[in-house]
Formats: C-alpha cells, structure tokens, sequence
C-alpha cells in the first residue's frame, strides 16, 4: 500500500511540476523574446531564472496543497525553515539547470527551448527526491 501511495504522490508531482515547467518556460519564453531580446545569450539565463523563481513559487504552493499528503494533513512543509529547505532544493535545481542549459545551449548548439524540456527532466527527478526526503517524510 505504501509504495501505491508514493506513486501517486508522484505522479502528483509530475503534474504540478508540469504545470510549473509551463508557467517556468513561458515566463523563460517571455522575458527572453520581449524584455531581454537585446541580450542575446545572457539573455537566456536571465529569462531562465526568472521563470525557474516564478514556477518555484507556484510549486510551492501546489506541493503543500495537493502533491505531499502529509504537508496537507500534518501542515508539514508550512513554516520559514521548510519554505528555505524548499527553496534551497530549488536553487541546487536551478544550477543544475542553468550548468545544462549552457552545455545544451553553447557547447551543442541545441535550441534553448528543446534544451530546457531535456534539462527539466533531470531537474524534476532531483526536485522530488530531495524535497521528498529531506521536507515531506
């Protein structure tokens, strides 16, 4: 029964990441396209923060309200340290994708959009484990 139960709150997860990848890539979409055109490559990784903060806080939300079922039972996850542990995962996340998105972007020559989705990937499986472990257990 518990492993049925991970699963779900997985599967959970992948949805409200999913939902956050759009809001994150859209906000990436924009910012590169309307607000920092100009800016070429440091463009991208500007835009990139900026949507990977905007979808941060959106999964934040939606992982106390509907991913981790013992944050909405026992209000675990809903104090500053959490919020920082949670952010903190996140920020590691970002790295992570800010280092595959200059490998992606400048080493490969992959467009920054295709580069984001393969990179989100990766960065969804650590988001998860860590949060998991170290915040919702």
């Amino acid at each position: 029964m518990k492993n049925k139960e991970v699963l779900i709150e997985f599967i959970r997860y992948i949805f409200v990441g999913g939902t956050a990848f759009v809001v994150d890539i859209m906000t990436l979409y924009l910012f590169k396209t309307k607000v920092f055109l100009e800016l070429g490559d440091m463009g991208i990784y500007i835009s990139t923060a900026l949507g990977f903060f905007v979808g941060l806080i959106f999964n934040y939300v939606l992982s106390l309200t509907f991913v981790f079922k013992s944050a909405k039972e026992e209000r675990k996850g809903r104090n500053v340290f959490s919020f920082l542990l949670f952010s903190l995962i996140g920020i590691i996340g970002l790295l992570l994708t800010e280092a595959g998105m200059y490998v992606g972007v400048d080493f490969f020559n992959i467009n920054y959009l295709l580069t984001k989705i393969i990179v989100a990937v990766i960065v969804l499986i650590w988001n998860y484990a860590a949060r998991k472990v170290l915040i919702f257990t």
